[in-house]
This record gives C-alpha cells, structure tokens and sequence, in this order.
C-alpha cells in the first residue's frame, strides 16, 4: 500500500507514513503536482495505485464516486481553526492505526476531529 498525501496537508505524513511501513508514500507537491485542479491529482492517484489523504472531503468523495475502481480515499476532518500540524499528525495516526496489511479498494477512511476533542472514525465503502 501507498499513499499521496493532498497540498492542504502537510508533507510530514508522508514521512510519517514511510516512518509506519509504506515506504512509496508521497507528498503532491513531490510529484511536481503543486496547484494542480483536483480531478487531476485525483486521476493520477487512481491511475498510480495510491491511497489518497486529504482533508477537502466533500471534493475528493464527488471525484472517488464515480470511480469503479480506486485504492482507497483517507478524509481527516476538523473545522478549518481547528487543523494544526499536530491535529494533522493526530489524526493521520488514527489512520495509518485503522490501516490493515489487506487492500483498501474501493473505501472511504473518514477521521474527524471536534471542538471538544472528541475524534470519531467512519469507514465505508464508495462507490
């Protein structure tokens, strides 16, 4: 398993998830996708086999929805005051705990996080 991690998140989880095993992480901006419309990142991470990780949910879910196929979609939700580089690490941890060694085809990984620091964790299928 691989993951691209989005623009609006920052490159250190894709250390982060080589630090955890997945050696062929990625950051957007190191594939030289920096301001790319998402339609395209999101073709490319289909195309490439990559489990992407953003938190611009609501695009990212509209574009993976009308995939037959794709590698798997990680959303880490907090309000926009809320999402800090330490949320950020907080949250994608979460993640990377809820990952199996199994293929994550065709599910969503949702991690959010509230005001009153409760975190919730929703997986589902898309499409």
């Amino acid at each position: 398993m691989k993951l691209l991690i989005d623009e609006c998140l920052s490159p250190d989880l894709a250390e982060l998830a080589r630090a955890h095993g997945y050696p062929e992480s990625t950051h957007v901006t190191w594939l030289g996708l920096t301001s790319a419309k998402d339609w395209t990142i999101a073709r490319r991470a289909v195309d490439e086999g990559f489990v992407f990780v953003t938190n611009n949910t609501v695009d990212f879910l509209a574009l993976y929805g009308r995939e037959a196929v794709h590698a798997g979609l990680i959303c880490l939700n907090a309000a926009p005051k809320l999402m800090s580089l330490e949320l950020q690490k907080r949250l994608f941890s979460i993640a990377l705990s809820r990952l199996t060694s199994e293929e994550s085809y065709n599910e969503v990984l949702e991690v959010t996080a509230f005001e009153d620091g409760a975190v919730t964790v929703d997986r589902y299928d898309l499409p």
